[in-house]
């Protein structure tokens, strides 16, 4: 992403740490993403917030190695799951393995520098309002789905926060009698409509490993009615719970991003015609595809960084 998109104001570190990959950006002077990269997230059964400070203490080094000219005054960090935010610690991810891990403090002592620590969703749903599909919007719900499922619920352009609990729609029982969850539920919309349940349903029906959600999609296309069968079964989870949202909180706009929404027509219109179907009383809005594609987290995330060095005085 080379425009400009967050404005003047301190260089900036941003890390997007999720299920499957990181994303994270040197953010300049300008605004501008001047490095963007993805790296597998790294897996660490004894201790995986250390193994995710040191990734990101390894990264840091070297945008600092490959822009000299650059010198980062502080770090955005955001991880999925439960996030408390004001005490900086990530409550559980089931994806990642952790409970209770002090993020923003292993952070901020890998760096060497300030830390603005939160969830990635809720960081995704602040750029999406600001620059993205949801801007204009008065309220709105961002569902961003990948390697799992949450959403943002933005209320008069702020993040329902909840005590960090607030937003886990992953986590709506979608099939009572499905496929068990890491959370420790059973039959989560995760389960059934993220990209990795995607590819481990269809997988699972093939007899045969698939390299993801995206090869899912191939075989969709190419007419293949397992392929089907898996997608309109993710559809129609996500359907359900997209009218469930709608009902209860009635926003200008639901907001789809993540991998998934990078499917775009064979998600999008199956789904607005799902979800047109099952809506009587309730108030019509716009399903819409991400402005800012897989990169709202990271802006999102770095904005919160740049609010945390000018609270700093950098």
């Amino acid at each position: 992403m080379s425009a400009p998109v967050i404005g003047d104001g301190p260089v900036v570190l941003s890390f997007d740490v999720g299920g499957t990959a990181t994303k994270s950006a040197l953010v300049d002077a300008s605004g501008r993403i001047v490095d963007l990269r993805r790296t597998p997230t790294p897996r660490s059964a004894g201790d995986p917030a250390g193994a995710i400070a040191g990734h990101l203490a390894g990264l840091a080094a070297s945008y600092r190695a490959a822009h000299r000219g650059l010198v980062p005054v502080a770090a955005g960090v955001s991880v999925p799951g439960l996030v408390d935010e004001d005490a900086g610690v990530a409550v559980f991810s089931g994806n990642l393995g952790w409970r209770d891990a002090p993020i923003r403090e292993l952070a901020a002592q890998a760096l060497g520098m300030p830390v603005a620590f939160g969830h990635d969703v809720r960081a995704a749903g602040l750029a999406e309002h600001r620059w993205g599909a949801a801007a204009g919007h008065r309220d709105a719900v961002v569902v961003v789905i990948g390697t799992g499922i949450a959403s943002a619920i933005l209320i008069d352009g702020t993040p329902l926060v909840g005590g960090g609990f607030a937003g886990e729609i992953g986590h709506v029982v979608a099939d009572p009698e499905g496929d068990p969850c890491p959370c420790g539920g059973v039959g989560c919309l995760e389960t059934v409509a993220s990209a990795g349940a995607i590819a481990r349903r269809y997988a699972r029906a093939a007899g045969a490993p698939v390299d993801g959600a995206r090869e899912v999609l191939h075989a969709l296309r190419a007419g293949d009615p397992r392929a089907q069968k898996v997608w309109d079964e993710a559809v129609e989870a996500l359907a359900r719970e997209i009218v469930r949202q709608i009902t209860v909180l009635a926003p200008g706009v639901v907001v789809i991003g993540g991998g998934l929404a990078e499917a775009g027509d064979d998600l999008f219109l199956p789904l607005r015609g799902r979800v047109a179907a099952l809506l009587t009383f309730q108030r019509r809005c716009e399903i819409v595809r991400a402005g800012l594609g897989e990169d709202a987290g990271l802006i999102g995330t770095a904005l919160r960084a740049r609010l945390l060095a000018g609270e700093r005085g950098a």
